[in-house]
């Protein structure tokens, strides 16, 4: 469908505000295609879809708008995660896991099909109804986003310790080719609505992709030799199975013969790790990416693409991801220190160090503290990588821990509860990153 419009000369705002949606434009493509590769595992570390998502329909049809509540990256870390932690008892109530897998997947590749659409739709005669379904479709998004994501963690906490580490693994080569994607796109292409159209279209094929794989899974017989029923052992709270273990686990994960886990004796036995956990993603998600994608080339005025256009993407995104990914990746060799280590928390508690770091260098606007202590572009570089690369291992050794330290036939609920300390840590980082924007 062709829309014609009429062409009047634009206002000095109204310009103003065409040039923020067709930014926001992009950046809707760029979650798009993040969330295609890397799937739901930091949706809520990246600038939320709702108000990029809301501008794309009208910056690809040359309308400009006001977005309601937009205030970029450092206001948006939130609003994807506040949902993720209610679903502990979901998780948790033995829907067989199936079940949950399927319907995730699929109500997750339902949404961005109307997503897809929506971008070829005119959205200028109703933009306020336009928002609102957008805001719909993120938050129900973000549900399904999580119960998959902590599904599937939770059935591989019943299979050896090196198919944890993979999965882990594999989102952050996902984030990585999505930030190299999104640098790409930034430099070729010229229709803000093609662009956005091809990421949505890719975030369907995977997800659609995702659902086959997932119901060939079944016929393998490695999976199935750890995923077979067996009779349930009693827990005491004391035991610690070897990590990877040879043997099947005890109970089939999601298998509807399940009674309901014990919560309690679980969350006492991970508390350490559960601690590690959220303190991680909690100076991860206050730096990144509400204080690092503010922070400018102290070249900037050089007018050099790669010190405007290209820093944030290069320093921030890419960088970030590909650290991240070297962390996690080294666990696959390297396993120190160990779940009961006392060096484990103590190298957590060193990362708030970084936060001042990210402070201190060329973030603007600066309201309150006006000193610039590293006058180089090399700082944020440096610190970025420390946070992705810290992040990724010593995350990737509390995540994988957590269901080697309870009996086998707790596995799946172990891995569920180390998930939902992930999400109380985003979003604890990510309330107080919007606090601590305020405070520079």
């Amino acid at each position: 469908m062709t829309f014609i419009t009429v062409p009047t000369p634009p206002t000095e705002q109204q310009a103003a505000l065409s040039k923020l949606t067709k930014k926001l434009c992009l950046r809707s493509s760029w979650i798009a295609h993040h969330l295609a590769y890397r799937g739901p595992r930091t949706a809520s570390t990246v600038p939320t879809l709702s108000s990029s998502a809301w501008a794309s329909a009208a910056c690809c049809h040359g309308t400009s708008l006001s977005l309601p509540g937009s205030t970029g990256y450092s206001n948006s870390a939130t609003a994807p995660a506040q949902p993720q932690g209610r679903n502990l008892r979901a998780q948790t109530s033995w829907v067989p896991i199936h079940v949950r897998v399927l319907a995730s997947l699929t109500v997750m590749l339902a949404i961005f099909v109307v997503m897809t659409v929506l971008v070829k739709v005119d959205t200028s005669s109703w933009t306020h109804s336009f928002f609102a379904v957008t805001i719909i479709c993120m938050a129900i998004l973000s549900g399904t986003s999580i119960i998959f994501s902590s599904s599937v963690f939770g059935m591989t906490g019943s299979f050896p310790m090196r198919n944890s580490q993979a999965l882990i693994s594999g989102g952050a080569m996902g984030g990585t080719v999505s930030a190299v994607a999104s640098l790409l796109d930034l430099a070729a292409s010229s229709d803000v609505t093609d662009s956005a159209l091809a990421f949505f279209l890719t975030a369907d094929v995977f997800l659609a992709l995702c659902v086959g794989l997932y119901l060939l899974l079944p016929r393998l017989e490695y999976a199935r030799y750890y995923m077979r029923p067996v009779w349930p052992a009693v827990f005491s709270g004391d035991e610690q199975m070897p990590q990877d273990s040879a043997n099947p686990p005890l109970v089939v994960p999601g298998s509807s013969d399940s009674p309901t886990p014990p919560l309690r004796p679980i969350l006492k036995k991970t508390a350490g790790l559960g601690f590690c956990i959220i303190y991680l993603l909690f100076i991860t998600s206050l730096v990144f990416p509400a204080i690092s994608t503010n922070i400018e080339s102290l070249n900037k005025g050089s007018g050099s693409p790669w010190t405007t256009k290209f820093f944030v993407p290069l320093t921030t995104f890419l960088l970030y991801n590909f650290a991240d990914l070297c962390g996690r990746q080294i666990t696959a060799w390297i396993q120190v220190p160990g779940p009961k280590s006392k060096v484990l928390p103590g190298l957590v508690l060193l990362r708030t160090g970084l936060v001042p770091l990210f402070i201190f260098c060329n973030y603007q606007p600066r309201v309150h503290l006006q000193t610039v202590v590293f006058q180089s572009d090399v700082y944020p570089v440096l610190f970025t990588s420390l946070l992705g690369l810290s992040n990724g291992y010593l995350s990737t050794l509390a995540l994988i821990y957590g269901p080697k330290i309870v009996p086998r036939e707790l596995a799946e609920a172990t891995g569920v509860v180390m998930t939902f300390y992930l999400c109380l840590g985003l979003v604890l980082g990510s309330a107080c990153s919007t606090l601590l924007v305020h405070l520079i």
